[in-house]
């Protein structure tokens, strides 16, 4: 990438303002909907109405989802790009693992997100050369080290909330009246697909909800960051036999 990029410690607004100059209809917003998500989106689209925002349509939302994208076109006059996983891949994974593959083991879990969301999402940003993200530090371990401005598959990724707290979030939301996800209200911290995601018991951590019958793996699906060693080599083998049953 030849872009020269912000300093850091830009607001997140001007950050979004930044990439949507540099990069025109080639940068994107990816969300799910969830609050950092919905920060971003309303930060854009007051910069530019126009901006492009993208989300997975796993096959496997919960309907509230459904439900938000409806708001979010009626409030802000969005195109939501709805971007989906491969069918025939779909079926395959299916027919070798069945539809509940993911409560089988880690690894059948995170094949089930890479057809489902990961190489979805790396055939979507072929259009693009920037996208932005809401993630936070402060949400998992995981998530410690992020920084506002990085490159991922080859574009600019942004997380202009990467330094922001859960308080902060909050605060813009009340500022500016943005809409917020119906399952945040049942006690959904973090929202993913439905069988996935569940609410979080007191004291638990933000993303304990999601894929919570695993009790050491990662709380991540491969969107942001890989799995490593013997799980990362067994994903590969199961998604391989996916891809090319007969091979």
């Amino acid at each position: 990438m030849t872009a020269s990029y912000p300093e850091p410690g830009t607001p997140p607004s001007d950050l979004l303002r930044w990439a949507m100059a540099q990069f025109g209809n080639r940068f994107v917003i990816s969300t799910s909907f969830q609050r950092e998500g919905m920060v971003l989106l309303d930060m854009a689209a007051r910069l530019d109405p126009q901006v492009r925002v993208i989300t997975l349509d796993t096959g496997r939302l919960p309907e509230e989802t459904h439900t938000m994208i409806e708001m979010v076109r009626e409030r802000y006059g969005v195109h939501v790009e709805m971007v989906s996983p491969d069918a025939s891949e779909v079926e395959r994974m299916v027919t070798q693992h069945g539809p509940n593959l993911f409560y089988g083991s880690v690894p059948e879990r995170k094949l089930c997100c890479q057809i489902r969301k990961v190489r979805p999402l790396e055939r979507k940003l072929k259009e693009v050369d920037a996208y932005a993200v809401g993630l936070r530090r402060e949400q998992s371990e995981t998530r410690e080290s992020i920084t506002a401005v990085s490159e991922d598959r080859g574009k600019v990724k942004l997380s202009p909330l990467a330094d922001w707290s859960n308080e902060q979030v909050r605060a813009y939301i009340a500022e500016h009246n943005v809409p917020q996800h119906p399952l945040y209200e049942k006690g959904y911290p973090s929202i993913g697909c439905g069988p996935c995601t569940r609410p979080t018991l007191p004291g638990e951590g933000e993303r304990a909800g999601r894929w919570w019958w695993e009790d050491s793996a990662d709380k991540e699906c491969g969107l942001h960051f890989t799995p490593s060693g013997k799980v990362l080599r067994t994903v590969d083998v199961l998604l391989e036999q996916v891809l090319q049953p007969n091979a």
